[in-house]
């Protein structure tokens, strides 16, 4: 071996060739390292090319600058694109590299479409039928906010359910304003016109067909419920199958106690003229209408109300 000048030229070569990798390699990494491709700025604009409403240069700086790990060219882009997701109303956010010390980001801001849960809770939920943070005012700067509630992982349903609503009360130009999804899965709802809405249970196709059914007949006789009760109607029960139960404003409803107070009254009154003397024909006109007023089907009506709630 030691004999053969060729083979001994060639083990030479290649080990100039490898100190030579291994300077540039090292000069490369010092390089890198210069202060020179720090990260000093950051690009953003928004997906879709309008400009952006809620993120700014302030909530990037606080909540994803501190978050980003390296250089111009040790960067992980997928850890930086989480590190912008995670900034207020980011949905999604896509980074690249711009030479040779800044990043370029481009971001889709969520769009609020009502609170979910409570109201002070700060979770909002956006037209995807996601939930995320951010702050309540600024959401009700850009449109009014649905009350939107459900049990969890409900959010898609819920947002699908009210699409579904707007269609079946847009004959009446009534939208509704707060969808609830209770934990027994029953459907309730408040429309534009402060109406309150009892669906019932869906778990079935079937379920479905039929609260599809009964919403139609409900919008269908809505002209006549109307004119023998008003517009204010405060209360739709619809859980009924041939059938539904309503509470209009101008209808006073009295608990139990309330109608045996009235009904004691009226009794007196009507007592009061033939105890004392002769009848002068007021009185008993007088009871008649205060027993109408308190009778017992008032009271019913309020009593089978609160039971089917």
């Amino acid at each position: 071996m030691w004999h053969n000048a060729r083979l001994l030229n060639l083990i030479a070569s290649a080990l100039y060739a490898l100190v030579a990798l291994m300077a540039l390699g090292a000069g490369l990494l010092w390089l890198a390292q210069r202060p020179v491709f720090a990260i000093t700025h950051v690009e953003l604009a928004s997906m879709d090319g309008e400009p952006l409403r809620h993120v700014n240069a302030p909530s990037v700086r606080a909540n994803a600058l501190g978050k980003l790990a390296g250089n111009f060219f040790t960067l992980d882009l997928n850890a930086a694109r989480q590190a912008f997701e995670s900034v207020p109303w980011v949905r999604h956010a896509s980074v690249r590299r711009e030479w040779p010390n800044g990043l370029a980001v481009q971001v889709e801001e969520h769009e609020a479409l009502g609170t979910w849960g409570s109201a002070d809770s700060g979770r909002l939920i956006n037209t995807y039928g996601e939930v995320f943070v951010a702050n309540t005012a600024e959401a009700e700067e850009d449109a009014q906010l649905l009350a939107l509630d459900g049990p969890p992982d409900s959010e898609g349903d819920v947002v699908e359910k009210l699409e579904i609503m707007r269609e079946w009360f847009k004959p009446l130009k009534l939208e509704p304003l707060a969808v609830a999804l209770s934990s027994r899965y029953a459907w309730r709802a408040k429309l534009s016109n402060g109406t309150v809405i009892e669906f019932g249970r869906e778990q079935t196709d079937e379920d479905r067909a039929a609260m599809e059914a009964r919403v139609k007949r409900f919008v269908a006789s809505w002209p006549q419920v109307t004119e023998q009760m008003g517009k204010q109607i405060d209360y739709a029960d619809l859980r009924y199958p041939n059938g539904f139960a309503i509470r209009a404003a101008s209808v006073r409803f009295l608990t139990d106690a309330q109608a045996a107070a009235a009904a004691k009254a009226a009794a007196k009154a009507a007592a009061g003229p033939a105890a004392t003397g002769p009848a002068t024909g007021v009185a008993t006109p007088q009871a008649a209408s205060a027993g109408n007023t308190n009778n017992n089907p008032t009271r019913l009506k309020s009593k089978n109300a609160e039971k089917t709630r």
